[in-house]
């Protein structure tokens, strides 16, 4: 598991370990009950209070992303398909509504901002 802490960031340090161990969890990059290094662990290898990674471990258990078993360490919460896709459709819907916003401060139309979706589209592909 990799996580990078950016001191330079606005975001605090436990919202950053929380937002890149969710992503990883997201995207597959950790397994379902694949085991999380202990609380101390990550705390030593990111030079950090044991405190602020308990935090993060803490939001990711209650949001559903891990499970603790009592001295055993914390754990990839198997993943429920059809709430990360609510996730991400709850992003994309987030993203859109900012973009709906920028277009009317900019006077771009509806088709202005298609248009701008199918060159990035065809870019990517």
């Amino acid at each position: 598991m990799n996580i990078f802490i950016d001191n330079k960031s606005g975001a605090p340090i436990y919202d950053q370990i929380y937002t890149q161990i969710k992503n990883q969890i997201i995207n597959g990059t950790l397994k379902a009950d694949e085991a999380l290094p202990s609380i101390r662990n990550l705390a030593k290898d990111l030079r950090i209070s044991v405190v602020t990674t308990k935090r993060a471990y803490d939001e990711l258990e209650k949001e559903g992303y891990i499970y603790t078993i009592a001295a055993k360490g914390c754990f990839v919460a198997p993943k429920n398909v059809e709430w990360l896709r609510e996730e991400n459709l709850k992003k994309i819907e987030e993203h859109l509504t900012e973009i709906a916003k920028l277009a009317v401060s900019c006077n771009l139309s509806r088709q202005d901002i298609i248009d701008m979706f199918n060159i990035i589209n065809e870019e990517e592909q």
